[in-house]
């Protein structure tokens, strides 16, 4: 999807007297948003839009390196590079005793000036290269400028990873995190966003007054001409929006809350960065039981870690697990920061949701089932639509009246609309699929937000895998037959049955993936399963795992999710 992206001039900090202004500069292409007020807490706003940073940035996706030259290179270098350190030492050394009672230069200032612009005009240079010559590393150097949506009790910034598994919100409070406004206008853009205003915030301090802006000056000015006016179009991948619209779609779901305390979370960080594992299962056990404090089991070392602090409320039953911790060290900075963690939980392999809370400020950090993207792509989200897409006019209607009132809960929407709950989860949860609305997991709310100036479908973000489509259809007629299930050493298991007549066999490691498989249909003939697993492999993975039940109607779907969060 070709996107436009239009600014007039950088998004700063900058000094007026003795106060600061963070100010960002808005998509001209947009709505016309803008915002001002007074941060009320400079060094809380800091650490939690930095946690978001890392999200965008975040990307785990394996990448194998071939370090046979590099290491022969390293040897034969290590005695020439300690007799440069050596002469580089001694030559510094003999300056520094020289220059100790000269007075600095009066032009060092300005000669340190030209460096830094240098530097940028340099890396400036570098990413048009990028940009022109490789799009790919282009993206993963400089993800999609964030999203800021303003609204009447908050204002709120939204980014997704690099690698298309992390999903970030930074919600600030308009009464609790910012001071008296002074001036704002409704709505989503995006803000230009760079490593130099990344650099810049990290300068902001409690003893400093600061004023957040979101410039409205831009929207009144003539660009035309102006040197600092500029425009880029940007092909953003189909993987990208999928995978970002696709968590989105699940927020508004029902879910298992888990309440964790900072100390539960701290140990649960502390011990993945001393650990690494070298074999599978990696997920996070959570066990839970009404009343008690919940248990996480971190695999496979089968570490316990309890929040002793809090209590689980809700329904017990077989544990939970999630995979893809890692990503969870972008919270590590907003340790100290953090009162709560809530953890929002749809069911083993499927996204979650931790929601830390740091008083009038929280971060919302949803993961997708599987880093790598297997159960992204491979079914678990999917798994969470409805048996079929509500009608246009349904959706116009929920559309309509959630844009007229901006936020409202679920409870409230119902009630206005003229089909059952089941039909209105459907039509929400298509909203929030194309970027249309967005579910506010600690409010309680939907809002209107439009992640695009367009509502996003199959044109913008492309067809589904058709490979997982078929396979869904196969599971919900009921093709799939389990012959033999047999349990493997490392929790792994060895299935073998059919799939519409066809003899499938399929090895599936602890952790879900698909490690190895056999299927006489064309897809998996040509390619195996470099082109990602066929239906009949898909179809049986979701057999196998209890997945896919399927419901009769769109009422059935929605109150299993319902009794599952209850019962």
């Amino acid at each position: 999807m070709n996107v436009t992206f239009a600014y007039l001039g950088r998004s700063q900090l900058r000094s007026e007297g003795s106060s600061r202004v963070l100010m960002l500069q808005p998509n001209l292409s947009r709505e016309a948003v803008h915002f001002s007020a007074d941060l009320k807490n400079p060094l809380r706003f800091r650490e939690a839009l930095s946690a978001l940073h890392d999200v965008v940035i975040n990307d785990l996706r394996y990448k194998p390196r071939d370090k046979t030259a590099y290491l022969e290179w390293k040897e034969g270098q290590k005695d020439r590079l300690a007799a440069i350190r050596r002469e580089e030492y001694q030559r510094v050394k003999e300056e520094l005793a020289q220059q100790r009672d000269t007075a600095l230069t009066p032009d060092l200032e300005k000669q340190y000036s030209k460096a830094v612009k240098r530097y940028w005009e340099a890396r400036d240079g570098y990413t048009k290269y990028l940009l022109k010559n490789d799009p790919a590393m282009w993206r993963t150097l400089m993800p999609c400028d964030p999203v800021i949506t303003v609204a009447q009790d908050a204002v709120f910034f939204e980014c997704f990873s690099a690698d298309e598994s992390s999903y970030g919100c930074l919600t600030v409070d308009r009464e609790g995190g910012f001071g008296a406004c002074g001036g704002m206008a409704a709505g989503t853009t995006n803000v230009d966003y760079s490593w130099e205003l990344y650099n810049q915030f990290q300068r902001l301090r409690t003893y400093r007054q600061t004023r957040f802006l979101v410039d409205p000056e831009s929207f009144s000015v003539q660009t035309q001409g102006r040197s600092d006016y500029r425009e880029d179009k940007i092909d953003l991948p189909s993987g990208w929006l999928r995978g970002f619209m696709q968590v989105q779609g699940a927020m508004g779901l029902p879910m298992r809350r888990v309440t964790l305390s900072p100390a539960a979370v701290y140990s649960v960080l502390a011990f993945l960065k001393r650990h690494r594992s070298q074999k599978s299962p990696r997920a996070i056990r959570f066990e839970l039981l009404d009343g008690q404090s919940p248990r996480l089991v971190l695999e496979p070392w089968e570490q316990p870690v309890v929040s002793h602090e809090t209590r689980y409320a809700g329904p017990g039953g077989e544990p939970i697990r999630i995979w893809g911790r890692q990503r969870l060290l972008v919270l590590a900075r907003l340790l100290p920061l953090i009162e709560r963690v809530d953890v929002y939980l749809l069911g083993t392999g499927m996204p979650s949701f931790w929601v830390a809370k740091m008083g009038d400020m929280r971060l919302t950090l949803g993961l997708s089932g599987w880093t790598a993207n297997d159960w992204t792509r491979g079914s678990a989200l999917d798994l969470l639509s409805p048996p079929a897409e509500p009608g246009p006019m349904q959706i116009e209607a929920v559309a309509g009246l959630l844009q007229r009132q901006r936020a409202m809960s679920f409870e409230q929407i119902v009630p206005k609309m003229a089909c059952s709950r089941g039909v209105v989860a459907a039509a929400l949860r298509h909203l929030a699929h194309a970027g249309q609305a967005i579910f506010d997991l600690d409010a309680g709310v939907f809002r209107w937000r439009q992640i695009m100036p367009m509502a996003l479908g199959e044109a913008q973000m492309g067809p589904p895998n058709e490979e997982l489509t078929a396979s869904r259809e196969l599971a919900l007629r009921r093709k799939v037959v389990v012959d033999s299930r047999r349990e493997l050493e490392g929790g792994a298991v060895l299935l073998e049955g059919k799939v519409e007549g066809k003899p499938v066999e399929m090895l599936v490691d602890a952790d879900g993936l698909i490690r190895r498989g056999k299927c006489v249909c064309s897809h998996h003939f040509k390619s195996g399963l470099r082109a990602g697993p066929c239906r009949h492999l898909l179809a049986m993975r979701q057999a196998a795992q209890g997945a896919t039940q399927a419901p009769s109607s769109d009422d059935g779907w929605f109150d299993r999710l319902e009794r599952w969060v209850r019962n």
